[in-house]
C-alpha cells in the first residue's frame, strides 16, 4: 500500500471522525455556490438592474469568501485538535512528523475537493427555492427561472479548490507536533480546576452594563458617535462573561448543595466549569457573530419600514397634486388624473383641498384654518372620525408626525385664541389625532358659521388628493402620471414605495443571505464543537451507565448539556441586538419593536429547531456506546 492509498483509505475508513469536518465544509461551499448561482443570473445582466446592486452582489461574495476561509480554518483547527492522539499512534509506529503533515494535506485536500463537489450538487438541488425567495424579496419586472448555472459553477469549484489548498499549505505548514506522550495522553491529560479572576468577574459586568446604559441613554446622531466605544466595551465584556463569570456562576451553583445533589445535576456540573472555560472562545465568537447577524437584518427591515411607513403618514392619500403657484391650467390638470384613473377601471373619490392661513393667532406664524365641512368630507377617506365643532368653538388636529408613532407635540395651538372678524376670539376646548390634510401637521377646525366670521386670510393653498379602493394599475397609473406633471407636484405613494423597494430589494436580500449565513455558521461552530466532545462524552456516560444511569436519565443530562452549549451564546446574542435595535430606533426616533420582535423571535425558532435536531442526533450516538 502507498503512501497515498493509505491517506485516501483512512479517510473513507475513518468517516465518521471526519464527518463533521466534512459537512461543515461542504456547508459552506454550499452557501457559497447558493449565492453565486442568484448573483450570476442572467436577469440581471440582460435587464435594467441597478449597477450598484451587482456591485453589492460583488462584495457580498467577496464576504462570504472570506468568511468561508476563516470558518473552515476553524473547523480544521478543531478537527486536528480532536486527532492528536490519532498522531501520536501513528508515530509510534514510525511515521514522520513530515509524513504526519502531508498526510494532513492530503486529506484536507481530498475532502475538500469532494466537499466541494458536494456542495456544488446540493447547491443546484436547492438554487430553485433560492432563486423563488429572491425573486418575491426583489421587486424586478422579469422571473428568476431556473437555468444551468456553469459560471457559479466554475467560480465556485475553483474559489474552494484554491481555498482549501491554501488552508492545507498553511496548516501542514504550521503544524508542529509535540512530544510522543502528550500526543497518547492528550485525552487523559488533567487540566486542573479553573478558576474565575474576581476582578475579570467585576469587570465583566461593569464592561456590559456600561455598554448597555450608554447604548440605551443616548439619542439621535449621538448613536452614531458612541457605536464603536459601545461595541468595544460589550465585545470585552462578553468575552470576560464567558471565560470568567460563567466559571464564577457554576462554582456558586456547586456550592448549593441541595441543588448540586439533586437527581443529576452533579453530572451536569461536575464538568461543566471545563467545558465552559474550554468552549469560552467558540461561544464568544458565536455570541459576536449572531449579534452581527440580528443587528444587520433587523436594521434593514428597520429602515424598509423607515422608510415606507414613513412616507405613507406624510402621504395618506393614494395621489396628491399639490401644484405650484405659478402652474397654470390647475383644474384641467386635476381632471387629467381622474379622466386616467377612469379610463384605468379605478374607483376613486377626489376632493379639492382649500386651506386658508391666518395671522395673529400664533407669533409670525401663519395658522391654517378650515370649515368642518372641508375636514369631514376628508376625515372618511383616512378612517377618521369627523369632528362637530358648534358656532363659537373650535377643534385643534395633531397631525401625525412620519415615521414615528408619537403626534406632533404643535406649537401650543391649545393655549391660543383665534381672533373673528367682529373682535371676539374663540379657544379650542377639544384635540384630536388625524392626517386628514395632507402634509400639514397641526391646524384648527371650525364650523362652517365660524368659519364664514373669520378675517381674511393671509394665504391659502390649494390640493387635489384621489382616494382609491386599492388597484394594481396604481403603480403604473402613477409611474405615467408623474411624467406627465411638473417635478414634486404629483405625489403617486404606491409608485414611490414600489421604486424604493425595488432599489431596497437586493440590499435587503443581500443582507438577509449574509445575516442567515453568518447565523447559521454560528449553529456549525457549537455542533462542531459537540461533536469534538463526543469520544470524551462516551466514555464519560459509559461508566456511568455501568453504575445505574438509565437512558432516560442521560437524555436529560444530555438536553441541559447541549442546551446550554445552543443557547447561552444565543440568549446573550439576542441581549445584544435588542440593545443595538433599540439604540437604532432611538437613532432615528422611530419604533423598531414590531421589526426587531420578527428577527430575534425568527432568529430564536430557528436555534430551537437547530438545538432539536442536534440533540437528536447526539443523543442517537451516545447511545451506541
Amino acid at each position: 500500500m502507498t503512501f497515498r492509498q493509505f491517506v485516501i483509505r483512512n479517510v473513507f475508513r475513518n468517516s465518521r471522525l471526519y464527518a463533521a469536518y466534512f459537512l461543515s465544509s461542504m456547508f459552506t461551499v454550499m452557501v457559497f455556490f447558493t449565492f453565486a448561482n442568484f448573483a450570476f443570473h442572467p436577469v440581471f445582466y440582460e435587464g435594467s438592474f441597478n449597477n450598484n446592486a451587482l456591485l453589492g452582489m460583488g462584495v457580498a461574495g467577496g464576504i462570504i469568501y472570506v468568511f468561508s476561509f476563516f470558518f473552515v480554518m476553524y473547523s480544521m483547527s478543531a478537527f486536528l485538535q480532536s486527532r492528536k492522539k490519532e498522531f501520536g499512534i501513528l508515530m509510534i509506529h514510525g511515521m514522520s512528523s513530515r509524513q504526519i503533515r502531508t498526510m494532513v494535506f492530503l486529506e484536507n485536500l481530498l475532502i475538500g475537493v469532494l466537499a466541494t463537489v458536494m456542495g456544488i450538487s446540493l447547491g443546484l438541488l436547492f438554487s430553485k427555492a433560492v432563486l423563488l425567495i429572491a425573486e418575491n424579496v426583489l421587486i424586478i419586472s422579469e422571473s428568476l427561472s431556473f437555468y444551468m448555472p456553469w459560471n457559479a459553477m466554475g467560480v465556485t469549484f475553483f474559489s474552494f479548490v484554491v481555498l482549501f489548498l491554501l488552508i492545507s499549505l498553511f496548516v501542514a505548514f504550521l503544524l508542529r507536533t509535540k512530544k510522543l506522550t502528550e500526543l497518547i495522553k492528550s485525552d487523559r491529560t488533567s487540566k486542573g480546576e479553573p478558576k474565575a479572576s474576581g476582578l475579570l468577574v467585576f469587570l465583566s459586568v461593569f464592561l456590559l452594563g456600561a455598554g448597555y446604559i450608554i447604548a440605551l441613554s443616548v439619542e439621535g446622531l449621538q448613536v452614531t458617535a458612541v457605536f464603536i466605544p459601545v461595541a468595544i466595551l460589550v465585545m470585552i465584556g462578553t468575552y470576560f462573561l464567558f471565560t470568567q463569570l460563567s466559571v464564577f456562576l457554576i462554582h456558586r451553583l456547586k456550592k448549593k448543595k441541595s441543588l448540586y445533589w439533586k437527581k443529576t445535576n452533579m453530572i451536569l456540573l461536575s464538568d461543566l466549569a471545563f467545558r465552559m472555560k474550554d468552549n469560552a472562545r467558540t461561544f464568544f465568537m458565536v455570541a459576536i457573530i449572531s449579534t452581527v447577524a440580528f443587528s444587520a437584518i433587523g436594521t434593514l427591515f428597520g429602515l424598509q419600514s423607515y422608510l415606507t411607513k414613513g412616507l405613507v403618514q406624510a402621504n395618506p392619500y393614494d395621489l396628491t397634486y399639490h401644484p405650484y403657484e405659478e402652474e397654470e391650467n390647475k383644474e384641467a390638470k386635476a381632471e387629467i388624473v381622474s379622466r386616467t384613473l377612469e379610463e384605468e377601471g379605478v374607483n376613486y373619490e377626489v376632493r379639492k383641498v382649500e386651506v386658508s392661513y391666518f395671522s395673529g393667532i400664533s407669533g409670525e406664524s401663519n395658522i391654517p384654518v378650515v370649515s368642518s365641512s372641508l375636514y369631514n368630507s376628508l376625515a372618511p377617506l383616512v378612517d377618521r372620525s369627523e369632528v362637530h365643532p358648534t358656532e363659537g368653538e373650535a377643534v385643534m388636529v395633531n397631525g401625525e408626525l412620519p415615521q414615528t408613532d408619537t403626534v406632533n407635540p404643535s406649537r401650543n395651538l391649545m393655549d391660543k385664541d383665534i381672533p373673528l372678524a367682529t373682535g371676539e376670539t374663540i379657544s379650542p376646548d377639544e384635540s384630536v389625532v388625524s392626517s386628514a390634510l395632507p402634509g400639514i401637521v397641526d391646524y384648527y377646525v371650525v364650523s362652517d358659521d365660524t368659519y364664514e366670521n373669520l378675517p381674511e386670510a393671509a394665504d391659502s393653498d390649494v390640493q387635489y388628493v384621489w382616494q382609491t379602493e386599492g388597484s394594481e394599475e396604481l403603480v403604473e397609473i402613477g409611474t405615467q402620471l408623474s411624467e406627465e406633471f411638473p417635478p414634486g407636484s404629483l405625489t403617486a405613494i404606491d409608485s414611490i414605495i414600489y421604486q424604493i423597494n425595488k432599489t431596497y430589494g437586493p440590499i435587503l436580500f443581500i443582507g438577509l443571505f449574509i445575516g442567515i449565513v453568518f447565523f447559521l455558521s454560528a449553529g456549525s461552530f457549537l455542533y462542531f464543537r459537540l461533536y469534538t466532545d463526543l469520544e470524551e462524552d462516551r466514555k464519560k456516560f459509559g461508566a456511568i451507565r455501568k453504575l445505574g444511569l438509565t437512558d432516560q436519565e442521560m437524555t436529560r443530562v444530555v438536553t441541559k448539556q447541549t442546551g446550554l452549549l445552543f443557547f447561552t451564546p444565543i440568549l446573550v446574542a439576542l441581549f445584544h441586538g435588542v440593545v443595538a435595535l433599540t439604540a437604532l430606533a432611538h437613532l432615528f426616533d422611530y419604533n423598531l419593536v414590531k421589526e426587531s420582535f420578527y428577527v430575534l423571535s425568527s432568529f430564536a425558532l430557528i436555534q430551537i429547531l437547530y438545538f432539536l435536531v442536534a440533540r437528536m442526533i447526539y443523543t442517537r450516538q451516545l447511545k451506541n456506546v
